[in-house]
């Protein structure tokens, strides 16, 4: 499981790590019911508080992507399909909100990015 985090980034660690694990989790680079480094480990790894391997530990279980067992560590659930589409359908949401922004900076107009939207949309229907 590789995990990279920036200490200097504008995302707070836990949100690092609770997003990568998933998006590796969604994209079955980690299957179910595979197990985790212990946070000990991974803080040890990532150089950071076990506090804060533990706060993400925590997002990811409330969210339903891992278990933890007292005493055997935490392990990947297996994923629903509604919840890997709902994730994508999140992740989409979101790219869309950035290049949206970008586009209102560059004065690009509602009806250009809906243009542009249609065309890619063509251009993928014909493939």
């Amino acid at each position: 499981m590789t995990i990279i985090i920036q200490h200097n980034g504008r995302i707070p660690i836990y949100e690092q790590i609770v997003d990568q694990i998933k998006r590796q989790i969604l994209k079955e680079n980690l299957q179910a019911e595979t197990k985790l480094p212990s946070v000990r480990v991974l803080a040890k790894d990532l150089r950071i508080s076990a506090l804060t391997v533990k706060k993400a530990y925590d997002q990811l279980e409330a969210e339903g992507f891992i278990e933890t067992v007292h005493g055997k560590g935490s392990f990947i659930l297996p994923v629903n399909a509604a919840a890997k589409k709902e994730e994508v359908l999140v992740q989409t949401q979101e790219g869309f909100e950035k290049v949206m922004n970008k586009a209102y900076q560059a004065g690009i107009t509602i009806e250009e990015m809906k243009e542009i939207v249609t065309l890619l949309i063509e251009e993928k229907e014909n493939i």
